[in-house]
């Protein structure tokens, strides 16, 4: 943590990511693919003009071009295309009551299971979006890459329709039972798979012990920077019972600071897992099968890179001060809305 003294009106935001090997890098995709994308995604009006011009500044394109630097072109298609259906689902969860967020989960995961089928007249159009997504990425993944895809965003979506029951009940978790449905309500588990687009990769494989201690440190990386960056806005719009900052303070009755503090040394300690266990990572027995592993780690710690590069370059958390912030690490706490 920085060492200057702070007002009870600042947040300092821990370097989380001062320890990652990984460097930034991007999709040269990105231009034409954040086209076809958004205009791909716009094309649904599934926001008022207002609420897509919020969604756009978002840039959930970038996100997805940083994720998956690697991937050809209508791979890179079909992680912008990804990353749009996420967020989609994100705004109309945020806003609907338990019932109406497992009715729409029912809807997305129906539509991927049979992508070749028409929608009913009159389905939310979340549906028609996924159903048209996953049309498009069969034609790019790999059946391995399928199969875990559709078996781990079924988790995604049981993680956010128990979001929306906690939502309702206010129910504040404590921290380990937190982790376990954030682990899924962040979407990484079914975004990995796509890292592996072109690979098949077996069962066996994916369950070594250190590939596990990698992905599930990775993926609460991504836990810790995403609430650290969005905790500022949550708790002004009194939306902070899904965010590891206030359960923490919650479960270990302390203040901002040292709840941050906590957090810093829980990522540092996952950053050790990861790196150690990258050592831990045998040979299979054929280069080039060992290049798909090490490709696909490769892609898991990058996730990690994007993600939190994307946080500050995106206007989804920090406006247009991102770089600035990141590069400060400091914010002031937004008032409470009423």
């Amino acid at each position: 943590m920085p060492s200057k003294t702070f007002t009870a009106t600042e947040l300092c935001i821990p370097d989380v990511l001062r320890n990652w090997p990984w460097q930034r890098s991007i999709n040269p995709y990105y231009d034409v693919c954040k086209a076809e994308s958004a205009a791909w995604c716009e094309s649904f009006k599934a926001f008022s003009p207002k609420a897509q011009d919020k969604f756009n500044r978002c840039d959930f394109n970038l996100l997805a071009s940083l994720a998956f630097p690697k991937l050809d072109k209508d791979g890179c298609r079909v992680g912008c295309d990804l990353m749009n259906l996420f967020f989609l689902f994100d705004e109309y969860s945020d806003v609907t009551d338990a019932d109406g967020v497992r009715k729409q989960a029912d809807i997305i995961m129906d539509a991927l299971r049979n992508p070749t089928l028409p929608r009913p007249n009159g389905e939310w159009v979340g549906g028609e979006i996924a159903k048209q997504y996953w049309e498009n990425g069969i034609k790019t993944c790999t059946q391995t890459c399928q199969n875990r895809f559709i078996d781990t965003f079924q988790l995604y979506l049981n993680a956010v329709a128990q979001r929306a029951i906690d939502r309702d009940q206010q129910h504040i978790r404590g921290i380990d039972h937190y982790f376990e449905l954030r682990r899924d309500t962040m979407g990484f588990k079914p975004a990995f798979a796509i890292v592996e687009a072109k690979m098949d990769i077996p069962d066996e494989v994916m369950n070594h012990p250190s590939i596990l201690t990698i992905s599930a440190a990775c993926g609460d990386l991504m836990v810790i920077a995403n609430d650290l960056y969005s905790y500022n806005v949550e708790q002004a719009r009194g939306d902070e019972i899904h965010n590891l900052v206030s359960i923490v303070m919650h479960e270990h009755k302390c203040d901002l600071p040292s709840a941050m503090e906590w957090i810093s040394d829980l990522n540092d300690r996952l950053v050790e897992d990861v790196l150690s266990a990258l050592k831990e990572v045998p040979s299979f027995g054929n280069p080039a099968f060992d290049e798909q592993v090490a490709a696909y780690v490769d892609g898991l710690g990058n996730w990690v890179r994007a993600h939190d590069s994307w946080c500050f370059e995106s206007e989804r958390y920090f406006g247009k001060t991102g770089l600035e912030i990141q590069k400060r690490r400091v914010v002031d706490l937004l008032p409470k809305k009423v």
